[in-house]
């Protein structure tokens, strides 16, 4: 726990409850932030902090509201580093069915991952809009939502479970990334065209890829999931994209002869990208480009752009 006082906002996404929840724990049960500095709203102390976490988890226990702010209002004050103890007549701890890995991922990942296990829908959509709003997609996608959603899996691979997670955490994010992408809408012409893999049905990926080209201005058109090769060579056939982004998250899905077709489109783009773990690098094609993150993706589309702009003028 940090020691500087924190604002309602930091402290909602740590514990990963919404920042309405924090203004009824304070308004209704009196666990609000006790640290005041003329002039400024008052922050969070990591005393109070601590309490809130008592009060995050006794609730998510299915203990009444009122009865885990009398808990959390008893606790002692944080020892020196920043942990607080109960008192023995505290009911101990249930796992409530795990929790979600996040690795070395920051407190911001944790408490989203807390959020998502209690299908917290408000906290899920705060936190990952105002890391969009204040990080960027790239480094939202690659710093929290990474992080979270390979947890998830992890989760789901180990127990079979977790799937009303995954589906609301991803109806969740990919809200928040079509709102990112519609609040910086390209100017220029939409020189990128993302696509997924016959019968590939993750997006959030490519959905990621789209928030962050709006942001870069880099103009994009989205055909999504399940494309067949015959519908790809149409748009491309029709469009003419500098570049195009074909999406494979799994072996099942990155067949190396639909980036083939592509290769022999009539309207061969100037850039094709195998992007997404699917993809083994020793079967692609000549002249087919693996992007290695997000970053990079971004980067190589927002270069072929601007080369085809630059010819286009000369």
């Amino acid at each position: 726990m940090v020691d500087e006082a924190l604002s309602a906002g930091a402290v909602a996404r740590r514990l990963g409850v919404a920042v309405t929840t924090l203004r009824t724990w304070h308004q209704r049960y009196g666990l609000g932030p006790s640290e005041h500095v003329p002039g400024h709203h008052r922050r969070y102390t990591p005393a109070d902090l601590a309490r809130l976490e008592i009060m995050r988890r006794l609730t998510a226990e299915g203990v009444s509201p009122a009865e885990a702010a009398r808990w959390a209002r008893q606790a002692p004050d944080p020892s020196p580093n920043g942990t607080v103890a109960l008192r023995r007549a505290h009911p101990p701890a249930r796992d409530g069915g795990g929790s979600i890995p996040v690795g070395r991922a920051g407190p911001v990942a944790r408490g989203l991952a807390r959020a998502a296990m209690r299908l917290d829908a408000a906290a899920i959509s705060e936190t990952v809009a105002h890391s969009l709003a204040t990080n960027g997609v790239v480094a939202t996608w690659e710093g929290l939502l990474r992080p979270v959603l390979a947890g998830i899996g992890e989760r789901h691979a180990a127990t079979a479970g977790l799937i009303e997670v995954e589906h609301l955490v991803s109806r969740c994010v990919s809200e928040a990334l079509a709102a990112a992408s519609r609040a910086r809408v390209p100017t220029g012409p939409a020189r990128i065209l993302l696509s997924c893999a016959d019968e590939e049905q993750h997006t959030l990926p490519l959905e990621a890829l789209a928030a962050a080209l709006a942001e870069a201005g880099v103009g994009y058109r989205m055909l999504g999931a399940r494309v067949p090769v015959a519908a790809l060579i149409e748009a491309v056939n029709r469009t003419g994209p500098a570049a195009v982004v074909l999406w494979s998250h799994t072996r099942a899905t990155a067949d190396p002869a639909q980036l083939s077709a592509l290769l022999a489109a009539p309207r061969r783009p100037l850039l094709a990208l195998a992007a997404g773990p699917g993809w083994r690098a020793d079967t692609l094609p000549a002249g087919v480009v693996r992007p290695v993150d997000l970053a990079e993706a971004v980067s190589l589309a927002a270069a072929v752009r601007d080369s085809l702009d630059q010819s286009t003028r000369d």
